[in-house]
């Protein structure tokens, strides 16, 4: 069947000349149809200019409109443009300082593996075998940090990592698709609408580039989701236009063509997507060097992306970084050489090498490190069941009011054997964000909704 731009421009899908162009069949036909839009805007150009100047004029409503004619004209363009940029988003002017990322550990931390109060009678009954080893570090108020997080003593000297202890939220089951699900979208689905509490964050950071929301990973996690086109990347280089090599480049000068002069807000948006492609090729041009003496291993190639991007220029203001492992039942191994504690090191070291890495640029950047839940007080022999109560990392450029942050009550009265909510999830999501790029309390409110945020001090 003959497919028909204009009559004065028949083109057929099924032509010789048109497999020719491509061999996957589609990008044929997409480069086919840029060639013919390009003649069409060649010998129509004062046609459309004289229906624009006829519009203008109209005073009854009848005849043809700028509406009528854009929605003929960017019907094919919208169908390409949301097959070739599912994920870009239109790229704007600068937004408020720094950047935040969340990194989320999939499984449930036990957070007393990672942080305890020291010579605590109610940990020494119940989970002797899951106490903090002699290479503990010290934190403020009584508390330990476990040895693994050794790579970042730096910063904990400085006063740029600290840890927030008892943190849950009451909406939150032990269940862990259900908690993993409400601590991404800032509360339930039924409350949210399905949107991710990080794009709402964005919505209060005002216009950025299309990497103002990146998602490392495969998939764009539930916290990214929304109404601010976050992408999902898994490196730099892998953020380009699909198909063959040796016809992407003319398939981008096609998709260009496409979109421009179509008087319509898919052309921004495709536009400046093209422009995303671009820095992510000419970033990803050269192999990336990492600061001298910086190696990124494991989780840390995600983090090795995003100093790529921020160091690249490209106005990272919310990124996601996703690490399994976590959901300890059993052979938990809380010590040096057990199995948590080697997932611990490696995150910590991937942090680490991140900074380094940022030099400078470290100063405007804040990663906050939590999970879906904690994990119950006592030890099941070996390892620990769903629970509640968990730890949020914070590891920043800015200061931090000390090492050990929140409220702490102690654990004589444990809540269904789990440690009991002092600091509630969101109010720790919402102070963080607060004190990162300079929120206003109404702000942070707008993010979690049926949520009264209550401030925390975090920052010095």
């Amino acid at each position: 069947m003959e497919k028909t731009v204009d009559n004065s421009f028949p083109l057929h899908p099924e032509c010789p000349d048109v497999r020719r162009l491509a061999d996957n069949p589609a990008e044929a036909l997409l480069r086919a149809e840029a060639d013919i839009v390009a003649a069409e805007n060649a010998a129509e150009f004062d046609r459309y200019r004289t229906l624009e100047n006829l519009e203008e004029a109209q005073q009854d409503g009848r005849g043809v409109t700028r509406r009528t004619f854009v929605a003929g004209a960017a019907a094919t363009a919208t169908a390409l443009a949301t097959a070739q940029f599912v994920t870009t988003s239109a790229s704007f002017a600068a937004t408020k300082t720094g950047t935040l990322i969340h990194v989320f550990l999939y499984g449930g931390l036990d957070g007393l593996s990672l942080v305890a109060p020291d010579n605590d009678a109610v940990l020494s009954k119940a989970r002797p075998d899951l106490l903090l080893g002699n290479d503990s570090l010290a934190l403020s108020r009584g508390f330990k940090l476990t040895g693994a997080f050794k790579p970042l003593e730096k910063w904990l000297t400085a006063g740029q990592l600290g840890f927030i202890p008892a943190v849950s939220d009451e909406r939150l089951s032990r269940s862990h698709f259900q908690a993993a699900d409400a601590c991404n979208l800032g509360g339930l689905p039924n409350e949210t609408g399905g949107r991710g509490w990080l794009d709402g964050l964005v919505d209060n950071l005002g216009k950025g580039t299309a990497f103002r929301s990146v998602g490392v990973g495969s998939t764009l996690p539930r916290s990214l989701v929304g109404n601010n086109g976050a992408l999902s990347l898994n490196s730099v280089g892998s953020l380009r236009l699909n198909g063959d090599q040796r016809f992407r480049a003319a398939t981008e000068k096609a998709i260009k063509g496409l979109f421009t002069g179509i008087n319509h807000p898919v052309e921004e948006a495709v536009q400046e997507g093209m422009g995303a492609l671009a820095t992510a090729q000419k970033l990803a041009a050269k192999p990336y060097q990492p600061a001298e003496g910086v190696t990124y291993e494991g989780v840390g190639r995600a983090f090795q992306q995003l100093a790529q991007l921020i160091k690249g220029g490209a106005n990272v203001r919310v990124a996601t970084v996703g690490m399994g492992g976590y959901d300890t039942h059993e052979n938990q191994g809380t010590r040096e050489g057990g199995q948590l504690y080697r997932r611990l090191n490696e995150l910590a070291k991937a942090m680490a090498a991140f900074f380094t890495d940022l030099g400078p640029q470290a100063a405007d950047v804040t990663i906050m490190v939590s999970s879906e839940f904690g994990r119950r007080v006592r030890s099941n022999t070996g390892g620990t069941d769903h629970g509640h109560g968990g730890v949020v990392t914070l590891l920043s450029g800015k200061k931090l009011a000390g090492s050990l942050l929140g409220t702490w009550n102690g654990l004589d009265k444990l809540d269904s054997g789990d440690v009991p909510e002092y600091n509630n999830m969101f109010n720790v999501y919402g102070a963080v964000a607060q004190g990162r790029f300079g929120l206003t309390n109404a702000e942070v409110d707008k993010i979690f909704p049926r949520q009264k945020y209550a401030p925390m001090k975090l920052y010095a």
